[in-house]
């Protein structure tokens, strides 16, 4: 496309032509220097402008890049303007950058542009150009057989451009087979243009080649765009194809239907894709066995199928196909390749199993438990260890009552019949049972699941044993009422003889008897009382007694059995009340709820009936008892007794008239709850002493503790107070005195030199006890507080607080010991202020000592008072020599603040 806009524009204007083609000056012999252009100031989008030979500065570069964006450089060395350029002054330059990123070479190469002065002589008149035929620089495509046999070089074509009719014009090619791998391969005549190729080529290595053919007059000028070159190499039939397996394996399942995919092949060629040399066909040429015939091949895409349902494994397992591929979509002439399938045939579950055996028989004793009776065998032609082989047995009848188990024996897929509880010859001799086989997995034939089983029949008889006494039941009941005689014959407990169904000729002892309440006659087993009988005892369970009892026959066999003696209940247990002890908080309540129990049965039991027991006067004159229900009463105060102790004896009396006297202890007491009142008082009197509950102690002990804190403080306090020397640090005099004055306008307040007199001190003080707060005056004398930094006079001395100044007019005062009187403060200041202010007057005699004390007054606007501070009447000398000893850059600053 970009030759085609070049020559289409290139027909244009004559004089445009010329000054592009023919005043291009290159400088190659000095690599890397400074190449000059002559160029006309005018140039047009996508033109060439001349050729820089590159491979003189850096032999292969692979990065070209121009610094001017509206020139672009090839790989050639020529020279494109991509955008429409105008030349404004006689030069310009740019610079190309080379660089190779493989050897880390960079380098550089300056163009430079110059106007073209004239027109060189040997360029034809313009209107000659215009009639002259159309260009031709665009051959037609090429292409070469590969693995020609020459003869070599072999001619391929001719390249031509037209403006060789103006010009002498050199020929060249460049590119992969050129001078790129591979090397050599064609070559192109420099003045002819003829194109040759000096070997045979692989398609399969090179399947095309991308030639850039370039045109040249002989003083480096380009006068046509770089020509794509592509030459193409034809395909020959020269590989075989190829399968991607040498042997095959696949799995079918026997019994398929037709048409069952077995598995797919694939082969591949190297020759030209979609051309008859790739065209692949599939066959089969050998099956083994070869009859009968069950496989069939797709020829296009290799795929195998069954051609026949009679797949049998346990005729055939395994089947052997030799296949083949071809290429030239299968001809007699196509190159062709042979493999190698096998097909295993997978297993179905198509083949029941079988009892080798219809009927079996065996025998057990009686009362054998777990124990193996029979084996029985199946036959199955199905694959072995597979889900279709194995077996899985059942019992389908003659169990119901559970004494028989089959399992599969997991080694010989045989069934072993297995007693699992135990039979008893007296009640059945011989047992009928039916068994049945299938597999685990489910039986299919022609792919239909079906529910098949092979089924066969087992004799078993039950041998008779010489069996010991049978305690059944095993637990026995017999009734006796509690209150039975000592001495008194029960029915005990009854075993048999399973044989002959009778108890003659066994003997009975106890094993255990908890309470040791009865003995056990050996002959018949009855029980005879030995001591008395409670029901009531905790050991009892639902008033049952169970005792132990051995049954064993003359061969020393035996059993063991349970009797349950079941105590009939009697009224024998009168009605009490569990609760001995009652509290009643006077201010809370009036009564208390009293409830009885009673052990007996209910029947014996409630309604209760509830009655003071005591013929004491006092006791019926103080409490009153009000029914709740049956087995309940409310027990009532009145008389308002006073608080403490009483003991107040109840009697209950039960349904049946038997009744028992409860004595309470009551306490009568002030309190809330009844946790927090224990008294202890005399029943008689009536009058108790109270003993406090444990919050109140604790109340008490707190309260003293309290008391205990504030006593040491305050003897703490004095005894500080007392002791601590009033004595002033030498440090404190190189502190400030705060004090806030009002510095309002009028302010004619002065201080004399000596400073800081009473007088001075207390007006100051006046006037700062608007801001200061509340102050501190202790027998007519003032407490000055001295502060240096965030430190003030009680951190010499150890206070922990901060106080200020009070007005002398008002306000309350306190006394605090630790506070320094101003007397004091000001005996010991006084000398050291006046000792300061003399040694700053030591430098000039006649500089002024109240500068060091100055007061501060109202500084407004035109206010005549001066500077506030000494330092201002300082001569200007005074500390500043270093001035003249700083560095040069200095020194400006230095004499702009020195007055000289």
């Amino acid at each position: 496309m970009a030759a085609a806009r070049s020559a289409s524009s290139r027909s244009g204007a004559f004089c445009r032509h010329l000054l592009l083609t023919l005043t291009v000056l290159t400088l190659t012999c000095d690599a890397c220097k400074k190449v000059t252009l002559h160029v006309p100031s005018k140039l047009d989008a996508e033109k060439l402008i001349g050729r820089v030979n590159l491979k003189e500065c850096v032999k292969f570069p692979n990065l070209i890049h121009s610094t001017d964006p509206d020139f672009h450089v090839l790989k050639d060395g020529s020279v494109y303007t991509t955008n429409a350029v105008l030349l404004s002054s006689e030069k310009r330059s740019f610079t190309i950058l080379l660089s190779n990123t493989k050897n880390q070479e960079e380098k550089e190469i300056v163009v430079l542009l110059e106007h073209q002065t004239e027109v060189p002589n040997q360029i034809q008149p313009k209107e000659k150009i215009l009639r002259r035929a159309k260009r031709r620089w665009a051959p037609i495509p090429c292409s070469m057989q590969e693995n020609s046999l020459g003869p070599f070089p072999l001619f391929l074509q001719q390249i031509q451009s037209d403006t060789a009719q103006n010009y002498t014009v050199y020929y060249s090619i460049r590119g992969p087979g050129v001078d790129q791998e591979p090397l050599n391969l064609f070559y192109v005549e420099r003045d002819t243009g003829n194109l040759y190729c000096t070997r045979a080529v692989d398609r399969e290595q090179y399947q095309s080649f991308e030639l850039v053919a370039f045109a040249t007059t002989p003083d480096g000028y380009t006068p046509e765009l770089p020509l794509p070159l592509p030459i193409k190499i034809e395909d020959e039939n020269d590989n075989y194809p190829i399968f991607t397996e040498t042997t095959y394996i696949f799995t079918v399942y026997e019994n398929c239907r037709i048409g069952s995919t077995v598995g797919q092949v694939c082969a591949t060629d190297k020759d030209e894709p979609d051309t008859m040399h790739t065209r692949l066909k599939y066959s089969i040429i050998e099956q083994l066995p070869k009859l009968p015939t069950l496989f069939s091949m797709h020829p296009s895409t290799g795929v195998i199928t069954t051609s026949s349902s009679q797949l049998d494994r346990e005729v055939i397992d395994t089947y052997q196909l030799k296949i083949k591929v071809q290429d030239m979509d299968g001809q007699y002439f196509g190159l062709q390749t042979t493999a190698t399938c096998i097909i295993n045939i997978g297993d179905v579950n198509d083949n029941l199993p079988v009892f080798t055996r219809s009927s079996y028989e065996a025998s057990v004793e009686e009362n054998a438990v777990d124990v193996e009776i029979l084996r029985v065998t199946v036959e199955d032609k199905d694959l072995v260890n597979t889900p279709n082989w194995r077996a899985n047995y059942t019992i389908l009848k003659g169990n119901e009552n559970g004494n028989f188990k089959i399992v599969t024996d997991p080694k010989t897929n045989e069934g072993v019949l297995c007693v699992v509880k135990p039979l008893n010859y007296e009640e059945r001799q011989q047992l009928t049972l039916q068994i049945g086989v299938t597999n685990e997995a489910p039986y299919t034939r022609d792919g239909i699941s079906r529910s098949s089983m092979s089924t066969a029949t087992v004799t078993v008889n039950v041998r008779d044993q010489d069996e010991g006494p049978e305690c059944s039941p095993a637990t026995q009941t017999v009734r006796i009422t509690e209150n039975a005689a000592v001495g008194t014959k029960s029915n005990g407990y009854r075993a048999f003889d399973p044989e002959t169904r009778s108890s003659d000729g066994i003997r009975y002892r106890k094993l255990n008897d908890p309470k040791g309440w009865v003995t056990v006659e050996e002959n018949s087993g009855s029980i005879v009382i030995f001591r008395t009988l409670d029901r009531e005892v905790e050991s009892n369970r639902d008033g049952i007694y169970n005792i132990t009892i051995l049954a064993s026959d003359q061969s020393g066999r035996s059993c063991t059995g349970t009797l349950g003696i079941i105590l009939e209940d009697v009224n024998d247990n009168g009605p009490y009340i569990p609760r001995r002890t009652v509290t009643i908080c006077k201010t809370t309540m009036s009564s208390a709820e009293i409830v009885a129990v009673d052990r007996d049965e209910p029947v014996n039991g409630p309604p209760f009936d509830f009655s003071l027991a005591s013929s004491d006067p006092e006791v019926q004159r103080i409490w009153r008892l009000t029914r709740i229900n049956d087995t309940a009463v409310r027990l009532y105060y009145q008389n308002d007794p006073p608080f403490g102790r009483y003991v107040v004896p109840i009697r209950v009396t039960d349904r049946l008239g038997l009744s028992q006297v409860t004595s309470l202890d009551v306490l009568l007491c002030d309190c809330i709850t009844e946790n927090d009142c224990t008294l202890r008082a005399s029943p008689r009197t009536g009058n108790g002493e109270v003993r406090l509950g444990k919050w109140a102690i604790l109340a008490i002990l707190l309260g003293i503790a309290l008391l205990f804190c504030v006593l040491f403080t305050l003897v703490c306090g004095a005894s500080v107070a007392s002791k601590q020397p009033k004595v002033l640090p030498d440090e404190l005099t190189q502190q400030n005195l705060i004090v806030s004055n009002t510095e309002a306008p009028g302010d004619d307040k002065m201080y004399s030199t000596n400073g800081f007199t009473t007088h001075a001190v207390g007006t100051a003080a006046q006037g700062a006890s608007g801001t200061m707060g509340s102050g501190v005056r202790n027998g007519g004398q003032e407490t000055i507080e001295m502060v240096k930094g965030q430190q003030t006079l009680e951190s010499y001395r150890g206070a922990g607080h901060h106080h200020t100044l009070d007005s002398y007019r008002g306000g309350h005062v306190e006394v605090d010991n630790c506070r320094y009187t101003y007397s004091e403060w000001h005996d010991f200041t006084q000398p050291r202020l006046s000792e300061k202010i003399n040694r700053c007057n030591q430098a000039d005699a006649h500089e002024r000592g109240e500068d060091y004390i100055l007061t501060y007054n109202y500084e407004g606007k035109g206010s005549t008072a001066g500077s506030v501070g000494c330092c201002s009447e300082q001569h200007d000398d005074d500390g500043l020599e270093f001035l003249d000893h700083l560095e040069p850059k200095f020194r400006t600053l230095a004499e702009t603040c020195i007055r000289r």
